[in-house]
């Protein structure tokens, strides 16, 4: 091989690794928002049952229908 060809090579391999760091680094802060948002969705959930379960709760069973 000559000299010349073998820089090529090093320097499409340096390239390489520069940008599969930064895909890896990009890949990971990907991952954390994606746990942030789950986290947030999981919240809201249980925010919207519980909001549920007290509308449900207020309502008393023999409570007169909104029509009379």
């Amino acid at each position: 091989m000559t000299e010349e060809r073998l820089e090529n090579i090093e320097t499409k391999i340096s390239f390489q690794e520069d940008q599969i760091e930064e895909l890896n680094k990009t890949v990971y802060q990907q991952q954390q928002k994606i746990e942030r948002l789950e986290a947030i969705c999981e919240a809201l959930a249980r925010q919207v049952r519980s909001l549920a379960d007290a509308g449900n709760e207020g309502r008393a069973a023999n409570e007169r229908p909104p029509h009379y």
